[in-house]
């Protein structure tokens, strides 16, 4: 079966199973990756983040769930300070 999945939906499915600690989806780049495409990829994940973090908030104070963000950027240390 196909399953769509997107940063609203998988949080919800976190919320759903009562997971304590939510991690939002974010896109895994492999390591050996050009930058301009790295940075495309931070910022993919960026909006993504943005967009799980308001479906959080929707009902945070109701479950008592946090919400952690992962670093992106790769070792590209200005694309990490970004992040």
């Amino acid at each position: 079966a196909k399953v769509t999945l997107t940063p609203e939906s998988s949080i919800q499915a976190q919320k759903d199973i009562g997971a304590d600690i939510i991690i939002p989806l974010d896109e895994l780049p492999p390591h050996h990756i050009d930058r301009d495409s790295l940075a495309a990829s931070v910022e993919r994940s960026h909006r993504w983040e943005a967009r799980s973090l308001m479906e959080h908030l929707k009902d945070s104070r109701e479950r008592k769930q946090a919400i952690f963000s992962v670093i992106h950027g790769g070792t590209d240390v200005e694309l990490r300070t970004k992040s």
